[in-house]
């Protein structure tokens, strides 16, 4: 069977909630990845993580070393990294393009009389006595 991923759900004040979105805002990442760092962290050190103020891990220099918390990230993952957030852009530019030329063909289209637009499925409800010569 697969490791399937579960959704925990628990509620915080609104104070909280807004010291934990500045500190996801600091970190430049989502909440949900504040919450699953935590959560990775409880994991990985067997329930033994507490929070400690950075004030307090300043006073002591044993804790200071290993906060925060640093992980080495190979220079080909940054580069595939980037590579897609430029492909990202290019792909978004893309649609924006096609966007503006859809918006460009409707109001085109919106701009053609009802008299100079034939609907070819008209032509088929025809008795069959009319013909019509295109060209």
């Amino acid at each position: 069977m697969g490791n399937k991923n579960k959704t925990i759900s628990f509620r915080v004040n609104e104070d909280v909630f807004e010291v934990l979105r500045d500190i996801a805002e600091e970190r430049d990442i989502s909440l949900s990845a504040v919450f699953r760092d935590y959560v990775d962290q409880l994991v990985a050190h067997d329930g033994q993580v507490r929070v400690v103020p950075e004030h307090e891990i300043d006073n002591n220099p044993a804790e200071a070393e290993g906060f925060p918390p640093k992980v080495e990230v190979p220079k080909s993952f940054v580069r595939e990294h980037e590579r897609l957030e430029l492909e990202a852009d290019h792909l978004r530019e893309q649609l924006d393009e096609y966007k503006r030329y859809v918006t460009e063909l409707t109001q085109e289209l919106d701009e053609y009389n009802d008299e100079d637009i034939i609907v070819l499925d008209d032509l088929d409800d025809s008795d069959g006595d009319d013909t019509y010569r295109l060209g």
